[in-house]
């Protein structure tokens, strides 16, 4: 069976990369969701107070992958103890958010971030917002698989591999 899943990390395009490379995964798909403006270009994000945060949409196949899985390579993927920024990235449209498809997922994206901070695997509080999904608005066509179209989406990474600024967060 076929579900979705729907993550804002930072910028999409690394983001769409890491859920494209673990598999089960059978599409993806980078938007905006989570703010109030309708049919939002990245333009709008960008410059005016859509409230929108960048996602990546993920589509699996779970008989292949379990949601909470996908939470294991959002949790490592990205710093989530910064609040509407990762890295150089700053503005609240790179935000931290898990939107929650159902009861299940908001169940379980709970008890996932509950478990990543009874861990202590972070150095600072995480600030990651759980919440239900709403709208998604599909990016623009030159967003879609950005990276890989340009060669820039390693064949080799493993999006379930920790990243040394992953154990490190808080430091960036």
């Amino acid at each position: 069976m076929y579900k979705k899943a729907m993550f804002g990390a930072g910028c999409f395009w690394g983001v769409e990369v890491a859920f494209r490379k673990t598999p089960g995964v059978i599409d993806t798909a980078v938007g905006y969701a989570g703010g109030s403006f309708s049919s939002p270009t990245y333009e709008d994000v960008c410059y005016k107070d859509t409230g929108h945060a960048e996602v990546v949409l993920v589509e699996f196949d779970e008989s292949k992958l379990k949601y909470h899985e996908l939470l294991d390579v959002f949790w490592k993927i990205h710093d989530p103890t910064q609040i509407d920024r990762q890295g150089h990235d700053v503005g609240s449209q790179y935000r931290s958010i898990i939107f929650a498809m159902d009861d299940q997922q908001e169940v379980e994206a709970s008890a996932s971030k509950a478990h990543q901070e009874a861990i202590e695997r972070f150095t600072h509080p995480i600030a990651t917002e759980i919440t239900r999904a709403k709208e998604f608005w599909r990016a623009e066509d030159y967003h879609q698989r950005y990276l890989e179209k340009r060669g820039l989406a390693s064949a080799d990474a493993d999006p379930l591999e920790e990243p040394e600024r992953a154990r490190s967060a808080g430091q960036a």
